[in-house]
């Protein structure tokens, strides 16, 4: 996801999907049979995208989008408004992510600037808990984990997070992969109790091996290309699991 980069060419693949339980706020979702073969699909853009055509996307099967809003705390998607308000226009269910960059400014400081420019939450239904998008530094490579330590990482996000948390109700979905997880924090364990996992993994038939202390994933961004506009994305349940899940409860 990162920067507002062109997509890739598009890879075609067969996808399996493993369906487990999801919890709110504690509370076990009733389990999707493993033999259902259509979980709700959806799609992450940005600014790249440009206006989109919602009432497409609808047609060609889209559930869900999450719309980036915000980068550090000097970067406003400039075409937030047609994504965000064009997807609940459309009968989508949407939220916001920020593309974090831990190296600029604390995490409470862009969890503020974020929820101001987008990422607000509301227990309607339409509405997914704000994202976080935390993965390698793409503006500089001998940085990839933007110069902080393991420890110093986790508590980038942790003050993201308690800051999200309290000026929405919710706490932000955590948008990663598996090898950031665990070369940037050390493999922690410290979030996933209560951050749901939206996984990373492209070229691949499932979502692989998770990030360290969770053992389910709630999105799964399976390719930066396809039918719909921007990347390509799973929901890890039924399409009443997904409104629960906007929900809250």
């Amino acid at each position: 996801m990162a920067r507002d980069r062109k997509p890739f060419r598009r890879r075609t693949r067969v996808i399996a999907v493993c369906v487990t339980a999801l919890t709110v706020g504690g509370t076990a979702l009733a389990d999707l049979p493993a033999s259902a073969a259509s979980p709700p699909k959806g799609h992450d853009v940005s600014s790249h995208q440009k206006n989109v055509n919602w009432s497409k996307a609808k047609a060609k099967g889209a559930k869900f989008v999450y719309v980036k809003a915000t980068e550090s705390t000097n970067y406003r998607n400039p075409y937030f408004g047609q994504q965000y308000n064009g997807a609940r226009s459309a009968g989508i269910i949407r939220g916001a992510y920020h593309f974090a960059l831990p190296n600029k400014t604390s995490g409470t400081t862009q969890a503020a600037y974020f929820v101001r420019n987008g990422g607000r939450w509301s227990a309607d239904g339409w509405t997914l808990p704000p994202a976080l998008d935390i993965e390698y530094n793409p503006y500089d490579s001998k940085h990839k984990c933007y110069g902080l330590s393991k420890s110093g990482m986790v508590n980038w996000i942790k003050s993201f997070s308690n800051e999200v948390k309290r000026l929405t109700g919710r706490r932000p979905v955590i948008y990663t992969t598996a090898h950031w997880w665990n070369t940037c924090t050390g493999s922690s364990r410290a979030l996933a109790s209560n951050h749901a996992l939206w996984i990373a993994r492209h070229n691949s038939a499932d979502a692989g091996s998770l990030p360290a202390g969770w053992s389910f994933w709630t999105f799964w961004q399976y390719d930066n290309s396809g039918g719909l506009p921007g990347d390509q994305n799973l929901f890890n349940g039924s399409q009443a699991q997904l409104k629960k899940f906007a929900r809250g409860y």
